[in-house]
């Protein structure tokens, strides 16, 4: 995998990328004046940032695995040390799809009924590759989502969610806390 350099990464125009950050070359970024990473970050192969009005903030230590897709026009947040799987994918806009509008991006907007809403991706959050996560949704710190999944509700922190729609089955360890704490301490943040 071959990442961006510095000079490449500045010259795309983002609204901010922190330190040590690893963006592929083969993912695709798109309106990248709305895009903010934080530093210790980093996004693989075919991933697809489209950020919209609402714009997309990632934080620090996260990763985006191969294929990722974080797209629409309300703002998605993805916050620090979470990592989305193989092909996850975040929407932040949603076409109506009850035959009462025209869809797909190429109708002019007087024939659409596209709605947005803010998404956020909370501390800690692990998303299983494949899953769906749908506007509006709020996955609090330390959620776990199994492979596969559709996320059409918001999910509760430290809690382990599986399945078409999601539901809790159980709750998630929070020893990971203690982890960021010495990551910290070590002077490595």
């Amino acid at each position: 995998m071959a990442f961006l350099t510095e000079e490449q990464i500045k010259a795309m125009g983002f609204h901010h990328v922190g330190e040590n950050c690893l963006l592929s070359d083969k993912a695709s970024y798109y309106n990248c004046k709305n895009i903010s990473i934080g530093s210790n970050t980093r996004i693989d192969d075919f991933s697809v940032l489209s950020a919209g009005d609402g714009g997309i903030e990632i934080g620090e230590y996260v990763h985006l695995a191969i294929g990722v897709s974080l797209i629409g026009a309300g703002k998605i947040s993805v916050q620090d040390f979470a990592g989305l799987s193989s092909r996850v994918s975040v929407y932040s806009s949603n076409d109506d799809y009850s035959g009462q509008f025209m869809t797909n991006p190429m109708v002019p907007s007087q024939y659409t009924n596209v709605t947005s809403s803010d998404v956020i991706i909370g501390k800690h959050v692990i998303v299983g590759s494949g899953s769906v996560i749908l506007p509006g949704v709020t996955l609090e710190t330390g959620v776990a989502v199994g492979a596969l999944s559709l996320v059409n509700k918001n999910c509760s922190e430290f809690g382990i969610y599986i399945g078409t729609p999601v539901k809790r089955i159980k709750e998630r360890k929070r020893d990971l806390l203690e982890l960021e704490i010495k990551l910290k301490n070590e002077g490595s943040i």
